[in-house]
């Protein structure tokens, strides 16, 4: 019993101060963001314009490509989990970012010589004949390309921001200040490489060359790896600590072990809280929400403390530590899923407006310029682009010298922004729609659509106001959310945080594509709101629909956002209470 009582008294121990962590935070920036916008450039502009390629240079049938493409994104998406568990408990960020980034250059590559070398395609096709579809060995080369494409995405996607953000001291000041322009900066660059891959480049691979058009986002990705290894001996690399998953199990297990067991009133003294020796995984603070947790570190007589204060069974006893980092995600799981719904009305922007605007008038004034109705996007992203330096460099300091707070709103207060943003969009997008639809019907129209449709004499620069209102819905809810993700995340965690984002896009993609579904075959072919013909539909209706789910969403996570404690708020609580306490 005594030495129980020893090794307890050896866990509850004060760490020595470990040595001090060396931030360079913006001068890693130029090798950081350089990295960032160059993979960007690359990606993209590879990936954007794929469905083009299989169809026109592979002669696969748009229907199969599609499907292709469908698997390779939710393959992609679902990479990510596994990039971050990888990252998290065995390689660490640098180590993931550098393998990950040199497999994407491996994939760009070969994807590139499936189109330079003729062996490796299908012939032109000859007018007036059947065209010839790929052979078993060209599409295992396409295949192998999509493979390293996946593999390099699982590691990229992740880890990218998080390793920014790991450039600056959260602890102090400027810091934390660095922190918050980093996330602002970082999606304004990926935006400006989203435009120029959405319009340069692949207008050179559908008109100049493909060889030349997939051979630059190869080039653009060999930049990036040269921007990421430069600034290897100034990065601060935090290690992996294990895997997370594991360790939230054995929180769960030990929970239930002991759950007939009383927690004291003064859980200082009776749980498990062994030295911390981290000088980059900040120690967490006790809280109250789900004490039930707090079992898993009740030390009993069968629990056994090795010498250098580890628990010699963490099936059985865990510390507190440990336990803080499962209710970090418990708490985060509710605000985290109000981004499934809010992603459903961001994706309409870029499927039905594309359709929207095909039956409208993209003329510009009484000239033959006719607005693609792909290019539609680029006014979301405008207006991303547009804001945000502008949200960093005046908007922010403002509400700094109202609010007190570094960030200027709270990252909660910014997402929910956000959200209201995006609910207005779904408003003005369905009023929009009622007009364009109107005009088509009582107004003469001026010719038809590739889909069949009478196209209205409606202007399609009427769709860029809700365009834009998405994209400052973006600039608020999706920088908020990944700012959240990163700061609210166990540093050791925030790859699987990185990972959540792209969840998030993927469950809610598969959620619109569900609802899409059940209303298509609720109305049938003619009698539908998403009719083929936009005239025959009443596209505004689910418009109207997407905004009522989105109001929904909002007032749950208005509560999910009242009931949240930030990390740390509670110890905060408690210093500031004795701080204010007269002496």
């Amino acid at each position: 019993m005594e030495n129980k009582e020893n090794n307890a008294e050896i866990g509850l121990e004060i760490a020595e101060e470990p040595a001090a962590i060396k931030y360079y935070g913006w001068k890693t920036m130029p090798y950081v963001i350089g990295n960032e916008t160059f993979e960007k450039l690359g990606g993209i502009a590879t990936a954007s314009n794929l469905l083009v390629y299989l169809t026109t240079v592979f002669h696969i049938k748009s229907v199969h490509a599609a499907t292709i493409l469908n698997v390779f994104n939710g393959t992609t998406s679902l990479a990510t989990v596994l990039g971050a568990f990888i990252s998290d408990a065995f390689l660490g960020r640098y180590k993931t970012l550098g393998f990950a980034s040199v497999v994407t250059l491996l994939g760009m590559f070969v994807i590139m010589i499936t189109a330079a070398i003729p062996a490796l395609h299908p012939p032109s096709c000859v007018q007036g004949t059947t065209c010839s579809g790929p052979t078993t060995m060209q599409l295992a080369m396409l295949a192998l390309s999509f493979l390293f494409l996946v593999i390099g995405a699982g590691g990229i996607r992740p880890c990218n921001l998080a390793f920014g953000a790991d450039q600056f001291n959260p602890k102090t000041e400027s810091g934390k200040k660095g922190i918050s322009s980093f996330f602002n900066w970082y999606y304004f660059t990926f935006t400006i490489a989203v435009m120029i891959s959405s319009t340069f480049i692949i207008y050179i691979q559908s008109n100049v060359s493909w060889t030349l058009g997939l051979a630059i986002p190869a080039i653009m990705m060999l930049i990036s790896c040269i921007f990421f290894f430069l600034g290897t001996s100034i990065y601060v690399k935090v290690k992996p600590e294990g895997s997370p998953f594991i360790s939230f199990a054995q929180v769960l297990v030990a929970a239930v072990r002991k759950r007939r067991w009383q927690l004291s009133d003064d859980p200082k003294q009776s749980l498990f809280s062994p030295p911390h020796f981290s000088s980059l995984i900040s120690k967490l603070p006790h809280t109250n929400q789900f004490r039930w947790l707090d079992k898993a570190a009740i030390i009993t007589n069968t629990d056994e403390i090795k010498v250098d204060s580890a628990a010699a069974n963490q099936w059985r006893l865990c510390s507190i530590q440990q336990i803080e980092e499962v209710k970090c995600l418990l708490r985060i799981a509710p605000i985290w899923s109000t981004g499934i719904l809010y992603y459903i009305g961001m994706a309409q922007q870029s499927t039905y407006v594309v359709l929207q605007a095909m039956q409208s008038n993209r003329h510009i004034g009484n000239k033959n310029f006719e607005i693609p109705a792909g290019s539609f996007s680029i006014f979301s992203l405008l207006a991303l682009s547009i804001w945000l330096p502008i949200y960093d460099s005046m908007v922010i300091p403002w509400l700094r010298k109202i609010t007190r707070k570094e960030e200027g709103i709270t990252m909660l207060q910014r997402m929910g922004v956000g959200m209201v943003i995006s609910i207005m969009a779904m408003i003005v997008s369905g009023m929009v729609e009622e007009r364009r639809r109107y005009t088509a019907l009582h107004q003469p129209t001026i010719g038809i659509s590739a889909s069949g449709g009478a196209i209205s004499s409606f202007s399609s620069l009427w769709l860029v106001p809700q365009l834009m209102l998405s994209g400052l819905a973006e600039a608020f809810n999706t920088i908020g959310q990944m700012q959240f993700y990163y700061n609210e995340f166990p540093e050791h965690m925030r790859s699987v945080a990185g990972c959540l984002f792209f969840c998030n896009v993927a469950l809610s993609n598969y959620l619109s594509g569900f609802l899409v579904t059940i209303i298509h075959r609720a109305g049938g072919d003619d009698g539908s709101w998403l009719a083929g013909d936009l005239n025959k539909g009443r596209l505004e209706n689910f418009y109207y629909l997407i905004a009522g789910i989105g109001i929904v969403n909002y007032m749950y996570f208005l509560i999910g956002s009242r009931w949240y404690k930030y990390k740390g708020s509670e110890i905060s609580q408690k210093v500031s209470s004795s701080e204010s306490q007269p002496v």
